[in-house]
């Protein structure tokens, strides 16, 4: 259940562009250390079985997966189901995607004219 804060934030997020909005949803994710964990060891495993994310995350099993579910409902990995078992691997083309985007914002930002220096 949402809070009145999270709705409204919410709504006022809808007023802006839509590709700030996906840059936004995507930054809101990758911003857990967790998650950036478990990214970081998919990159390094090139594909693992959930349980083994749990041995390496110092979260629990629940909690892992809790983790998991937002990557995968961003598209950042998939799973792949073998048995009781779910096999995650990172999704290339999602990762590009998002990369592209924030490269694109942050040129943006680094062409600004502007400088102040504290």
């Amino acid at each position: 259940m949402f809070t009145t804060l999270e709705i409204t934030n919410m709504n006022k997020a809808k007023k802006f562009d839509k590709s700030l909005q996906e840059l936004a949803k995507f930054a809101r994710v990758i911003s857990h250390p967790a998650r950036l964990a478990i990214l970081q060891y998919l990159a390094e495993t090139k594909t693992c079985i959930s349980g083994d994310i749990s041995d390496f995350i110092p979260l629990s099993r629940t909690t892992v997966s809790q983790h998991l579910k937002e990557l995968r409902d961003l598209g950042l990995i998939h799973g792949e189901i073998d048995g009781l078992k779910i096999n995650y691997c990172l999704c290339q083309s999602t990762i590009t995607k998002y990369k592209s985007m924030f490269d694109e914002f942050a040129e943006k930002l680094e062409s600004s004219s502007v400088h102040c220096e504290i």
